[in-house]
């Protein structure tokens, strides 16, 4: 049987050791091909054999690992059936379901209960698959569907963050009135408090000595202490629930992660500090410490949960311009229903103002589009009938009518999604050093930790010295940073690309493209339209009266030259006459009766071999040839009357893309069949010089050609539209697809340009290099922060200077380290990409069709 995948969400994940725990014990379990854990995501996705193992076993692993997965669980009416093997059919076609954890099927109630994994199953799913095994399921009335269409991993994730809120707000409440004081009578504050409590003694004793009234003034002073206990245990206990818990949990796996360190560091002076009140040592006592080291860390939680939440603002904001209903014509009656119960086949009625509710095609009426939400493009797009529409644009202006073709998870905006979902969830090559480090760097603390301690002790035989010093390395230690550093700025990255239509497949991808030393272009639809067009009308009459007779011959010819001409013809607005006696002269042209005159339309040779002459045409066809472009001459009762330049026309963004191409420090190329004189001609209008344009490439060697390039040692991406690139796509470091291409073309690519414009081209590989340097930045504070604050918290300048890091200023860092990372990642949301510069208006000249 194939692999399947599927993508947990994964709750309790605090640090890089504990997604690298979870990926362990994913990877563990039989069945399992491979498991990728992403802690800014929180999410697990596996492939795995479902022969072997069945998703509950995947939710088994990681609760196993000490962690929990989000499920939620539906109930479906089910038809049709009549037996226990009805049941037991249904129950198993459900369990086949992608996302689906458990199901259960009673045939008593006629009910499937099913657990699914949000995201990944949904209703639709789950009554495709109903309906695949030949039943039926009893959809929700509107209001049903409504009330539940908030999405339940985004319920939990909104609980868990009100549970830190709650958490935190005892912290403080507690914990910083407990600071004050001990603060207040470290510092002398509280000393009149001391004086009075002597001068009241002297009242009630005139008589005592001073060890007594000592003894009543320390009694006061144990008193105090109690307060601190009491000030302090909540916060202990009640705020640091979670730390003992994960850390509980980690210890049971054999391993230590964050909650560990946080765990033992706190608890070693709230316990220290509870011994020595409850001995009558006497002594300082530390119970602010532990409280205000479990307050500042879950500041840093907080404000981290909260920035994490931003980083997938981009998908969120794609899935919120889903329409949530459409108006469906059903046995002639319109009805508005669920977006869920959209089924290809229907009829979808659209009017102004409103969302496209799927993907589809356009039956009645017209409108233009609004499409900038998807492709970034501002223009309005025109649609008539026959046109294709996409889900979630905005109708405009008129009324229309379109036949539903893709639903549900297949239409173009699920699948945009989709994309930019696996990407955000993939790792770079980057984060492989980083996994390697995080998997050992809690027990290596750990060690540092006991080392410190130890050395300190023997060194000054002060063991609160040594505990000070302990505490402090424990907490300052921050695996949460390198954990961080490189998925945070991955899907900010990626998010951002998709807000400006351009969609990168994965981090991998996105790392090569900021390494690219060279950007090689297909010609035919990616630097050009590709499409002839004409673009020359040379007459010494009227020029609407010669594309008239043209595209009345040319109505009949199915040649790409022949479509340009007819096509233009109706631009204008002209009346065709319908030609007789319509023939092709093979390789040369066609010729046909209209309106009672003899028309021919083809090239220079043929007139000549037809005994036409050319006459004042001569230095037009010369010119236009020049251009590279095609002349072709129209000719009626044996006179010619003019000739039209048709050409594949250059994108009028093309030239802007190049240069800012090359402003980025990146070598350009183009391909194309062309022959060497037609490809220069096409290579200056775009400014490119006779080396950089490499011409006569047949289709089934631009991949050759992209693996010349690559000997040479250079970084090389292929942009490309057409099947023919696929290959070439494949073989370049990265492949870019034009949006406006073909599905093979798109599939292969590692970044596909919805908008079809050349200028995304460097702008992505201005949102790589961004991306990257922000990467390197994070792992760097990551890395250096560690290195230099554990040594500091250990005490390394204390015997030089007399200085200490306090265990209190210790956490303050470690809270402020992981914030720091997730917000530099957040910095790549006001990214402004590069807009080409234009510095002259674009030319009329334009390249051959090929």
């Amino acid at each position: 049987m194939a692999q399947q995948q599927l993508t947990l969400p994964v709750t309790g994940m605090t640090c890089a050791s504990c997604s690298t725990r979870v990926e362990r014990g994913l990877k563990k379990t039989p069945g399992v091909e491979s498991a990728e854990v992403n802690l800014a995501t929180e999410q697990a996705t596996v492939t795995y054999d479902p022969q072997q193992v069945q998703p509950q076993q995947l939710v088994a692993a990681v609760e196993a690992a000490g962690y929990g997965v989000i499920s939620e669980q539906l109930e479906l009416p089910i038809t049709g059936m009549t037996c226990a093997s009805c049941s037991t059919r249904v129950e198993k076609a459900l369990r086949k379901a992608p996302g689906v954890l458990e199901a259960s099927v009673n045939l008593a109630t006629e009910r499937a209960t099913v657990t699914i994994a949000p995201g990944v199953a949904d209703l639709s799913t789950l009554t495709a698959a109903v309906e695949a095994a030949g039943y039926g399921v009893i959809a929700p009335a509107a209001e049903e569907a409504d009330e539940e269409s908030e999405d339940a991993e985004t319920l939990a994730r909104r609980a868990e963050l009100n549970d830190k809120r709650r958490k935190l707000i005892v912290a403080i409440a507690f914990g910083l009135p407990l600071f004050l004081l001990s603060m207040a009578r470290d510092f002398g504050l509280i000393a009149p408090w001391f004086v009075g409590a002597a001068r009241q003694m002297m009242d009630q004793m005139p008589g005592a000595s001073m060890t007594e009234m000592m003894q009543h003034v320390a009694a006061h002073d144990d008193l105090l202490n109690w307060l601190f206990l009491a000030l302090a245990t909540p916060v202990q206990f009640f705020s640091g629930r979670d730390f003992y818990v994960h850390a509980w949990k980690a210890l049971k796996a054999r391993t230590a992660n964050m909650d560990t360190l946080i765990a033992l560091g706190s608890s070693a002076a709230y316990f220290y500090s509870l011994w020595l009140l409850l001995a009558g040592l006497g002594g300082h006592v530390y119970f602010e410490t532990a409280a205000v080291i479990i307050a500042l860390i879950l500041v840093g939680k907080f404000l981290e949960a909260r920035a994490k939440s931003q980083t997938s603002a981009a998908i969120k904001a794609l899935m919120g311009l889903q329409a949530k209903t459409a108006r469906v014509l059903r046995g002639g009656v319109e009805t508005d229903i669920p977006l869920a119960q959209v089924r290809v086949g229907d009829i979808v009625l659209v009017r102004p103002g409103e969302k496209v509710p799927v993907d589809g095609m356009l039956t009645q009426g017209s409108s233009t589009l609004d499409e900038s939400m998807l492709t970034g493009e501002s223009m309005p797009v025109q649609k008539k009938v026959g046109d294709a529409v996409i889900g979630a644009t905005l109708n405009r202006t008129g009324s229309f009518q379109f036949r539903a073709t893709r639903v549900g998870k297949d239409t173009a905006l699920a699948q945009i999604v989709r994309l930019v979902q696996e990407a955000q969830g993939s790792k770079a090559p980057v984060q492989r050093l980083v996994d390697q480090v995080s998997a050992v760097f809690v027990p290596v603390v750990l060690g540092i930790a006991l080392v410190t301690f130890l050395a300190w002790w023997f060194a000054t035989g002060d063991v609160t010295q040594a505990l000070i010093f302990a505490v402090a390395v424990l907490v300052i230690a921050c695996p949460c940073a390198l954990g961080l550093a490189t998925p945070t700025a991955i899907m900010v990255g990626t998010g951002t690309g998709a807000q400006h239509g351009i969609l990168i497949k994965n981090a991998e991808a996105l790392e090569r493209a900021g390494k690219l030393t060279t950007v090689v272009f297909d010609k035919t639809g990616t630097i050009t339209q590709g499409q002839p067009a004409v673009t020359d009308v040379v007459t010494s009459g009227d020029e609407a009266e010669l594309l008239r007779l043209a595209g009345s011959v040319e109505r009949g010819s199915e040649h790409p030259l022949g479509e340009a001409v007819v096509r233009a013809a109706q631009d204008r607005g002209l009346t065709l006459a319908h030609p007789k006696g319509f023939a092709a002269i093979a390789g040369h042209g066609v010729q046909a009766t209209v309106d009672g005159r003899t028309l021919m339309i083809g090239s220079p040779r043929l007139m000549l071999e037809s005994g036409i002459q050319l006459g004042g045409l001569e230095g037009a066809v010369e010119r236009l040839q020049g251009e590279a472009k095609t002349a072709v001459v129209v000719a009626a009762d044996g006179q010619a009357l003019g000739v039209l330049g048709i050409a594949d026309p250059v994108k009028s963004t093309s030239a802007e893309a190049i240069a800012a191409l090359t402003r980025q420090g990146v070598q350009v190329l183009m391909l194309t069949g062309d022959n060497r004189r037609t490809a220069e001609a096409i290579g200056r209008q775009v400014g490119l010089v006779p080396a950089q344009v490499v011409a006569e490439v047949l289709p089934e060697m631009k991949a050759a050609e992209v693996k010349r390039v690559q000997g040479e040692g250079r970084v090389v991406a292929m942009v490309g539209d057409g099947i023919n690139d696929a290959p070439a796509l494949a073989q370049a470091d990265v492949g870019i697809a034009m949006g406006t291409g073909t599905d093979v073309a798109m599939e292969t690519a590692d970044v596909t340009l919805l908008r079809g414009d050349l200028r995304s081209v460097p702008q992505a590989i201005q949102l790589s290099r961004r991306t990257m340097r922000t990467i390197r930045w994070n792992l760097f504070w990551a890395f250096i922060y560690n290195v230099i604050g554990i040594p500091l918290a250990a005490g390394i300048f204390y015997p030089l200077l007399g200085w200490q890091l306090s265990p209190i200023y210790a956490a303050a860092a470690m809270a402020f380290s992981s914030v720091f990372v997730v917000s530099n990642s957040l910095r790549l949301r006001g990214l402004k990409l590069e807009q080409p510069v234009r510095t002259a208006a674009p030319r009329r000249e334009v390249a051959s069709a090929t």
